[in-house]
């Protein structure tokens, strides 16, 4: 059903949450504009969007976080609304506020309710205030010049510092050692400045060996609040996920109520609206603790939607219109079980360094219940200005070992050439005794895979690869890579051609 007050969405992001919003607003008969910086004009969103226009540059200050250029094609392109996306400007409350300034529909919460609630301090004072249990911290901006003893003497060590604007990992380091306080504030606070816009970093206990499980809620502006589900989200590397699922193994239906009702709780005391998550640490005792509200839609939202089959693109696009939820808390379903495999532009055989250069080759994945959200294609260039997510893949099954083996038979379809990618590791976790009994949490990583230097072989093999890539460039042809897992996940060989 068409949604009525919005004609014309301007989507303020790129790659493939862009797409994404675009196949939403196009299902929902709605108009799409993109914007786009130097490097991106080419791109699958820019060419697929109803009309799309340049922001110019190439870092995100001076492209994808320009407020000031984005309310400028908004209101030149006669867009009603502004899908801000995750990441960039989506939980930066001035976007929010000149979006109401300007008579243009924000899709996502107010800009009040994104200050209480989006900004990692004030949410936490706000759940202190509302008796939500939280981690120990300090809440309050903090600079390297600052007082660095009392920040120790009142957290403790390990601490972590955070960025209060934005999530994903950005803008975050774990201290364990008093002499690395400045420098980690420091190097905090440039890395949330140059991802968010915003500086302001916080310091709080870092708990060692949780579990990192979100709640998804959906609020509209009648009161209606529900959650859907958990996010299992502790299978991390240096605080970045990688694979996410839903439900959660650890969760059961008594722990999912509970901390569901807190999730709701905490959108209803600020009056939310529109999709946002509640992040929680939980222990092996099931004990949990608040941990900060993604005041907008996750990367991960692919998961939820499989096991419940509500599109929470569309919702939220619905609620900013004015619409009124059309469930409630007991008609919410879990069905069956989804996983998400983050597709990172990153050389695993290499310390997870960012892999740049040009995709010359992309098989996807096929099969039943298999979804993959991407924008890569052939002659795309991967370059250094951002996030080295390219993609996701997404499965469901019956049950967690169906979604589980469902994903390895995916994963090992899908061939990227030209770059280093996630993928032969994501297989070697999926294999993992530990990850199949759903015995892990956020240290499983680190704990379970060494790192090792490339070995001369590795090297050669390399060598090889790259020559072949190059013959094959010559020719127009695409060669097909297969994994191994001697040594590990380290190696990877060239599989024979067999066209």
């Amino acid at each position: 059903m068409p949604v009525k007050i919005l004609k014309k969405i301007l989507i303020a992001n790129r790659g493939e949450i862009a797409m994404r919003i675009l196949r939403a607003c196009r299902e929902l008969g709605i108009k799409t504009v993109a914007i786009y910086s130097d490097i991106d004009e080419w791109s699958p969103h820019v060419l697929a969007a109803d009309e799309s226009f340049p922001l110019g540059g190439s870092l995100s200050k001076d492209s994808y976080l320009r407020l000031d250029k984005i309310i400028d094609i908004a209101k030149k392109s006669g867009a009603d609304a502004i899908h801000p996306g995750y990441g960039f400007l989506a939980e930066n409350p001035l976007l929010s506020a000149a979006c109401a300034k300007n008579k243009i529909i924000f899709i996502g919460p107010s800009a009040d309710s994104m200050e209480k609630i989006g900004d990692k301090i004030n949410a936490r004072l706000l759940a202190t205030k509302i008796k939500v249990p939280t981690v120990p911290g300090i809440y309050k901006p903090l600079t390297e010049d600052g007082d660095l003893g009392h920040i120790l003497k009142t957290v403790g060590l390990p601490l972590a510092v955070k960025a209060s604007a934005g999530g994903g990992g950005k803008g975050m380091r774990i201290v364990r050692h008093a002499k690395d306080l400045r420098h980690s504030i420091k190097e905090a606070r440039s890395e949330a400045k140059a991802a968010f816009g915003n500086d302001i970093v916080y310091a709080e206990k870092y708990i060692e060996s949780p579990r990192h499980i979100e709640m998804q809620v959906l609020a509209d502006s009648s009161g209606n609040t529900v959650y859907l589900g958990e996010r299992e989200c502790s299978i991390q590397r240096r605080h970045q996920k990688l694979i996410e699922e839903s439900p959660s193994p650890f969760v059961d239906a008594e722990l999912r109520a509970k901390m569901g009702e807190t999730a709701c709780k905490i959108a209803r005391a600020v009056g939310y609206a529109n999709a946002g998550t509640v992040e929680f640490l939980v222990d092996n005792k099931k004990n949990f603790y608040f941990l900060e509200v993604n005041a907008r839609l996750q990367v991960e939202h692919p998961v939820t939607e499989m096991v419940t089959g509500i599109d929470l693109v569309k919702e939220q696009i619905r609620i900013a219109s004015g619409e009124k939820l059309r469930f409630s808390q007991d008609n919410i379903r879990i069905r069956g079980a989804a996983i998400e495999c983050r597709i990172n532009a990153e050389n695993p055989y290499d310390g997870f360094t960012p892999s740049i250069g040009e995709i010359s080759g992309v098989e996807e994945p096929h099969g039943p219940f298999t979804r993959v959200d991407s924008t890569i294609e052939p002659g795309m260039k991967i370059t250094m200005f951002y996030d080295p997510l390219m993609a996701k893949l997404i499965t469901w099954g019956n049950n967690r070992a169906e979604a589980i083996e469902r994903m390895k038979r995916a994963l090992k379809e899908y061939k990227i050439v030209g770059i280093h990618t996630v993928i032969p590791f994501h297989i070697e976790i999926l294999k993992h005794p530990k990850f199949l009994k759903g015995d892990f949490n956020t240290h499983f990583i680190e704990k379970e895979f060494k790192f090792t230097p490339s070995s001369g072989r590795d090297a050669r093999e390399a060598a090889m690869i790259a020559a072949a890539l190059e013959y094959c460039r010559k020719r127009k042809e695409t060669p097909v890579f297969t994994t191994k897992t001697s040594d590990g996940w380290k190696k990877a060989s060239f599989a024979e051609n067999k066209r």
